[in-house]
């Protein structure tokens, strides 16, 4: 799994003109799931990501975690994260197919509200506008594969 993690004070997903996610201080989570991913990379990637500690406490050291801050998740599914750019049109054919990789993106998103985060959604396979008001910025790449 690939996952880039960005600190927000706000972000929001809209399909088809129509919010159906909306956070305020928190992480926007663009998720891709590789065909070979498996739970246990779904579980390791939620525990990384609700313990990541990038807010600031109050000398401006990122030492505070999402717990700390009162944080909330937006998590959306981001197959393009597995693009193979070896010409100038991308290939997707190391993304998850649907039937492995919605299972394993809920599993993501209930692994974060089981460590008691909101966490926020887009809908998978939709066209979506997604906002966000990065604080920083800071973005973090996550790939279970190096972790």
């Amino acid at each position: 799994m690939r996952a880039v993690v960005t600190r927000v004070s706000t972000a929001s997903v809209k399909i088809e003109n129509e919010t159906v996610g909306k956070i305020d201080k928190g992480f926007l989570v663009l998720l891709g799931i590789k065909d070979t991913d498996t739970k246990e990379d779904a579980e390791k990637l939620a525990a990384k990501i609700c313990t990541l500690r990038i807010f600031s406490d109050e000398a401006g050291k990122m030492n505070l975690d999402l717990e700390t801050v009162k944080g909330s998740l937006l998590v959306i599914s981001q197959f393009t994260l597995y693009a193979d750019l070896k010409s100038r049109r991308p290939g997707f054919t190391s993304a998850a197919k649907p039937d492995t990789a919605i299972p394993l993106y809920e599993m993501f998103i209930e692994n974060c509200r089981n460590r008691g985060f909101a966490a926020e959604t887009g809908q998978f396979g939709a066209m979506m506008d997604v906002c966000s008001v990065n604080e920083g910025p800071v973005t973090i790449l996550y790939d279970t594969e190096t972790m």
